[in-house]
């Protein structure tokens, strides 16, 4: 009996600390807003869409990169939101995304780069310090009639893309 207790109890700890783990690098996505989304844009920080679907196994081989990725303290400010290829199709075609896989960064209202199927950390990394470019800081500060600018023509192209 105490031998079963101590397997047990082993068995418990070490569950606990698998999901403790785990949770310390989990992907920090947030379902897509349109609203949510504008409001990260005006903020003019880093932001990542992904297009994503459950069942795509290139869409499960980018979850523990960007799980990793996005639990790096260089990505703290990186908003993160996940359109669902299945039911969110019209926000899909919004960003004129063909298929799932895809990840797009922003900074701010512009966008900054894009990829398709990619499954290796390093190329995924060097698009995600995209959503970082300092040298855009200057330009959307500089005037907020520029941001705006930025913004409208971001629209415009998701709209165009209807």
């Amino acid at each position: 009996m105490s031998f079963l207790r101590r397997l047990f109890g082993g068995a418990m700890i070490a569950a606990a600390l698998a999901v403790d783990v785990l949770s310390a690098h989990a992907n920090n996505a947030a379902p897509y807003s349109a609203e949510a989304f504008k409001a990260a844009q005006a903020a003019g920080g880093p932001i990542l869409i992904e297009i994503h679907a459950e069942e795509c196994p290139t869409c499960r081989a980018q979850n523990p990169i960007l799980d990793k990725l996005t639990g790096d303290p260089k990505f703290k400010d990186l908003k993160v939101f996940r359109i669902d290829l299945g039911s969110m199709k019209p926000e899909v075609r919004a960003f004129g995304a063909p298929m799932q896989s895809i990840l797009i960064v922003f900074k701010g209202p512009v966008e900054t780069g894009h990829s398709v199927g990619d499954t290796e950390e390093a190329s995924i990394a060097a698009l995600l310090d995209r959503s970082l470019d300092k040298s855009l800081d200057e330009t959307l500060a500089s005037s907020t009639s520029g941001q705006d600018s930025a913004i409208a023509l971001n629209a415009s192209k998701v709209n165009a893309r209807r």
